[in-house]
């Protein structure tokens, strides 16, 4: 079958940019971004000798490494200035980076909790933000975070990161009143479990554990992820805002 022309494809002539992009589901939804014809921006904390390599081969000339820690509101602004100033507009922010700092509560620090929220939370703020008031000039835009199933069902050992899973549809769900009538759409993805670097190193007991409460019987691929925000970002989904995405295999029907 030949490849789909640039005009044909969905997201041609946008531009993208996607939080955590170096691996795992922020590294499918950029690549699967860019395969639909969007410049993409792949928003990582450290640039590599190996990462820009990577990006010269493969990005047909619409891939861009970004520096950009999620977590310093200083790096966030001089990122989105510098792809501003590069491409001219923003279209898509895919919020995608998060980290885990597990424990049970009454064992948690305050900066295990708190550095959580900086980075889950507050950095999809400040990032939603900067990007918005550059989507209100274009009286267009799609917003999507990547929550999980913890941020709706909660998990013990995981209070810091459900809570920031959790603020992040709360956060979406308020932005998207606020700037429905300028045509920007925010919505959000909550992934259950995914393979990942991440889920790759749990115990084998743990997995089977999870698996027993899978009903599909199998943990999820990041580009079914991906998939789900490839239609949340498109122009077809205008209708849609305010909205979480539960992609978890069946294992919680909310």
């Amino acid at each position: 079958m030949a490849e789909p022309s640039e005009k044909t494809r969905m997201l041609s002539g946008q531009v993208a940019l996607v939080t955590g992009a170096s691996r795992g589901i922020g590294r499918a939804i950029a690549d699967c971004l860019l395969a639909e014809g969007a410049e993409v921006w792949y928003g990582v904390r450290q640039v590599t000798p190996e990462m820009e390599k990577e990006m010269a081969a493969s990005g047909g000339g619409k891939a861009f490494l970004l520096p950009l820690d999620v977590a310093d509101g200083d790096s966030i602004e001089k990122g989105l200035d510098a792809l501003l100033n590069r491409s001219g507009r923003i279209d898509i922010l895919v919020n995608n980076a998060g980290i885990v700092r597990d424990g049970l509560v009454v064992r948690m620090k305050d900066e295990e909790f708190t550095e959580v929220i900086v980075t889950n939370l507050l950095g999809a703020f400040r990032l939603m933000r900067k990007a918005v008031k550059a989507m209100m000039k274009n009286r267009y835009g799609r917003i999507v975070s990547i929550s999980s199933i913890s941020g709706t069902t909660g998990n013990a050992g995981q209070a810091n990161y459900a809570a920031s899973k959790g603020g992040l549809v709360a956060l979406s769900k308020s932005l998207a009143l606020e700037v429905a009538s300028r045509g920007i759409t925010v919505n959000v993805v909550a992934p259950g479990f995914i393979e990942t670097d991440m889920t790759g190193v749990l115990p084998d007991r743990v997995r089977e554990k999870a698996l027993e409460h899978i009903p599909v019987g199998r943990f999820g691929k990041a580009e079914e992820i991906a998939y789900a925000v490839r239609y949340l970002v498109s122009r077809e989904a205008g209708f849609v805002t305010g909205q979480t995405l539960h992609v978890n295999g069946g294992m919680a029907l909310v």
